[in-house]
């Protein structure tokens, strides 16, 4: 004899439904939970402030008694007219204008001297690169490309026969380059001599460098003698 279950009797039945309901019963506590705000709350204490009639006290009005100030004194101008005879008749004076009209006659003639014109030399700058005939070097000969190449080897050999590191910059570790701006007038000497660095002790020095110059045959333009501006680098670097 087989035994049979009553349906009814199936507690798992609903099992997955209880689940659910209870599942979404514990979100909801949660988020309540989590969502409540708590507020402090102070004690307040309320006092009754009592308060007496107050009474306006009537302040009596004094009057001050100021005497009035006294009176200006009076002012009496006396005035004396005396009658003057006319003794003297006065001259009406005419003064003439100094305009010169059309009609007037000028007897006096300017006579203008002859203004002598001076010539003024200008002092005209050609670059390096465009000058017919470079300044020449003590020894330098040949045409204008054999004294460029001239002129800068003798450059670079008085730079290096003249060239001295400052003590203080070598002692400040001061190191750098100095560009030098310099102009080899007409007359052939270094004039016009300015700097450009990192330093003032560098620039000093590279100024005095360039100042020791020789005197050179200056450059020339259309066989003019014209002045030429030239600027060169110096690099002062501390050896390690």
């Amino acid at each position: 004899m087989e035994l049979k279950k009553n349906p009814k009797a199936n507690v798992g039945r609903n099992s997955n439904l209880y689940f659910a309901v209870g599942l979404n019963v514990m979100l909801l506590i949660t988020y309540i939970g989590l969502e409540h705000k708590s507020y402090e709350t102070e004690e307040i204490k309320i006092d009754l402030l009592m308060l007496e009639d107050q009474y306006d006290e009537d302040i009596p009005i004094t009057k001050i008694n100021i005497p009035p100030p006294p009176p200006p004194p009076k002012q009496v101008v006396t005035e004396a007219i005396t009658l003057v005879e006319d003794e003297e008749e006065v001259e009406e004076t005419v003064i003439k204008s100094t305009e010169v009209g059309q009609d007037d006659i000028i007897e006096e003639v300017v006579e203008v001297e002859e203004v002598e014109v001076e010539e003024v030399e200008e002092d005209v700058e050609v670059p390096f690169a465009l000058i017919e005939k470079v300044p020449q070097f003590p020894g330098c000969k040949g045409n204008n490309a054999e004294l460029k190449a001239c002129f800068e080897q003798k450059m670079q050999a008085h730079l290096q026969k003249n060239f001295r590191y400052p003590k203080a910059a070598s002692d400040l570790n001061i190191q750098g380059k100095v560009y030098v701006f310099f102009l080899i007038d007409k007359t052939g000497r270094v004039s016009k001599i300015k700097s450009r660095g990192p330093d003032q002790l560098l620039e000093t020095e590279a100024e005095r460098i360039i100042s020791l110059l020789p005197k050179m045959i200056p450059g020339q333009q259309r066989d003019m003698a014209v002045s030429m501006p030239y600027s060169v680098p110096i690099n002062f670097k501390l050896m390690q």
